[in-house]
């Protein structure tokens, strides 16, 4: 008898996605999505030339050398939105957003279908804490636009958890004894909290909803950070703040767009294009405005972002001067983002993701020093001005990195594992 296909732990990311499955010898494992990479890119290209549609660095791969056609990053953005249900035109048909996320969650799962050696029918799919601050309406649409895109992509069963929760489950294996842990979750979308009673005695238990003290979320991300830095570093040179000759600034909406990646695509459509164009005559410096326009005009928009997110992590791994390599736009233009200037420019972002921190362990009730660990995962939680926020804010509790980009989907496989 043929054994049963297992279900899919399902981390739908922001920036990058991942799956995994519990194995026979009831160890969670990453599937390969990518060649050996356990990890692929949310983005979505549909090729005006042959109408093929492709995904992760695949997709982006082929925008990137010029290909016609249209890339879609960050679909996780819009799911609480407005946008969701609109339809837009791709590869010469209308589509709506949902249906986008469809077949891109459709992807995973034939991917791992292929690897499993049959198609999976249940999932278990990670989501944040809120989806939609301070909504709760909009926040249950988000989560039921999700399922609904998950059965559109063929799975029969789906169902649901926190992925701090699953982040904790993932965890939880690899520690001796009981811990009060601190579940830091930065996402390319959120940043979400759980503290957590863990203990190799409690992983048994079907019900482990009094181990979870408090958790806490805020929508701030790995994709505002880039934006930030984009804002601050980048957009300079393409006219933001810039003062005209009627003595006010060009106006800012362009600059925001463009450095927000599920907006970059609208900054390229004939009517951005031709309004951007129109605000030469607000530029005393016109060479700026020839640079915004050789992004718009070349569809840089993509290329330039991904620069700032790769500066940004380079930058946090080496503690060192990152360069932007804006050469595309420019011979010889480029862009740095040192460690004092990142620590600067995303102090407001991390201030508030910190604060979220310290106010889900203060709605337990529980003192700062009583947290055993404050384990970290999603690519994010690895920047440094960002892990000495958070070292000055709770200075006796070891810091632990987890697994960065599997963690969570590992822990999702446990998840289903415990349904």
């Amino acid at each position: 008898m043929r054994a049963a296909v297992p279900a899919l732990g399902i981390d739908f990311g922001t920036s990058n996605s991942a799956v995994s499955f519990t194995a026979s010898d009831g160890v969670a494992r990453l599937v390969p999505l990518e060649g050996a990479a356990t990890t692929l890119p949310t983005a979505v290209f549909f090729s005006a030339e042959d109408h093929r549609v492709s995904f992760g660095r695949e997709a982006i791969s082929h925008y990137l050398a010029g290909t016609e056609g249209r890339l879609m990053r960050s679909l996780k953005s819009l799911l609480g939105s407005s946008l969701l249900e609109e339809e837009t035109a791709v590869g010469g048909t209308m589509l709506s957003f949902q249906a986008i996320i469809a077949r891109f969650l459709a992807e995973l799962r034939a991917r791992a279908g292929r690897h499993l050696g049959a198609e999976p029918r249940r999932a278990v799919i990670g989501r944040p804490v809120h989806f939609v601050d301070g909504d709760a309406a909009r926040d249950r649409r988000a989560q039921a636009a999700l399922a609904q895109a998950a059965a559109s992509a063929g799975f029969d069963e789906v169902s649901f958890e926190l992925e701090p929760i699953a982040a904790a489950l993932d965890y939880e294996r690899r520690i001796a004894r009981e811990a009060l842990v601190l579940v830091v979750d930065i996402g390319g979308g959120t940043s979400d909290f759980t503290l957590v009673r863990l203990g190799p005695g409690r992983m048994r238990q079907a019900d482990r909803s009094g181990d979870i003290l408090a958790t806490a979320g805020v929508h701030i991300g790995g994709t505002d950070y880039d934006q930030k830095l984009n804002l601050r570093q980048v957009m300079p040179l393409l006219g933001f703040r810039h003062i005209g000759p009627s003595g006010r600034e060009v106006p800012s909406p362009p600059f925001l767009d463009l450095s927000s990646w599920h907006l970059i695509h609208w900054m390229t459509t004939p009517k951005m294009v031709r309004q951007v164009r129109q605000l030469r005559s607000d530029y005393s410096d016109t060479r700026l405005h020839d640079r915004l326009m050789t992004v718009l005009d070349q569809r840089l928009g993509h290329l330039v972002a991904s620069e700032v997110e790769q500066a940004k992590i380079r930058g946090s791994v080496s503690g060192e001067a990152a360069t932007i390599d804006l050469s595309p736009v420019e011979p010889g233009l480029e862009a740095h983002i040192g460690p004092q200037e990142m620590a600067r420019d995303l102090s407001l972002l991390l201030e508030q993701v910190v604060d979220c921190a310290a106010s889900c362990v203060q709605r337990a009730g529980v003192a700062p020093d009583a947290v055993g660990a404050l384990y970290l995962t999603g690519g994010s939680s690895a920047l440094r001005p960002f892990q000495k926020l958070l070292r000055e804010r709770f200075p006796a509790t070891e810091i632990v990195e987890g697994d960065l980009f599997g963690g969570v989907a590992t822990g999702l496989s446990y998840s289903a594992g415990r349904a």
